[in-house]
C-alpha cells in the first residue's frame, strides 16, 4: 500500500516537471544526524535509508522549510518543522519505505501539507508537497542533504 500511494506521487512529481536539483551547498550543513551509527545502520537497513536528523527542504514555491525528524527502525516518521521565522509544525504521519518517503506536517497556521518523494541516486530526497485543503496547491521539493 506504501508504495504504491508513494509511487503514484512520485509519477505525479515527474508529470509536473520533475524536480529541481540545485541549491546553494552552504545549505547542506544544517544536517545533524539524531543517531548513533549502530541505531543508522539498522533504520537503513529494514527501511531503505534513514532521514533522521536536522535538515532543510527547499521548496518551488519559496515556502523552505526545516525539520527535526526521527526514524524508527520500521521507518515510521515523527517530529517537528519550521517554515519562517513565526509557523511551526508537526510531522503528524510519515515512513520511509524502499527509497520512498512520505509524510504530513499540520502547520500552526492551520494549513497541512502531504510530502511525498524519494532518494535518488544521487542520495538526495525530492518530490511533491499539496495542501491538503486545496489540493491543487502543490510545489516541488529537494534536499541538498546527501541520505
Amino acid at each position: 500500500m506504501r508504495v504504491g500511494l508513494v509511487t503514484a506521487a512520485v509519477a505525479l512529481s515527474v508529470a509536473l516537471g520533475g524536480t529541481v536539483l540545485a541549491a546553494p551547498a552552504a545549505q547542506a550543513a544544517t544536517h545533524r544526524p539524531s543517531a548513533a551509527p549502530a541505531a543508522t545502520a539498522a533504520t537503513a537497513a529494514e527501511a531503505g535509508f534513514n532521514v533522521g536528523g536536522i535538515w532543510t527542504l527547499y521548496q518551488s514555491n519559496s515556502a523552505n522549510a526545516t525539520v527535526s525528524m526521527t526514524q524508527d527502525g520500521q521507518g515510521n516518521l515523527t517530529g517537528i518543522a519550521r517554515s519562517g521565522s513565526a509557523t511551526t509544525g508537526t510531522i503528524a504521519q510519515g515512513f520511509v519505505d524502499g527509497s520512498y518517503l512520505y509524510f504530513v506536517i499540520a502547520w500552526s497556521d492551520g494549513s497541512t501539507g502531504r510530502y511525498i518523494g524519494s532518494r535518488g541516486a544521487d542520495g538526495r530526497l525530492s518530490g511533491v508537497s499539496t495542501d491538503l485543503a486545496h489540493p491543487s496547491s502543490q510545489a516541488t521539493w529537494y534536499t541538498t542533504w546527501t541520505f
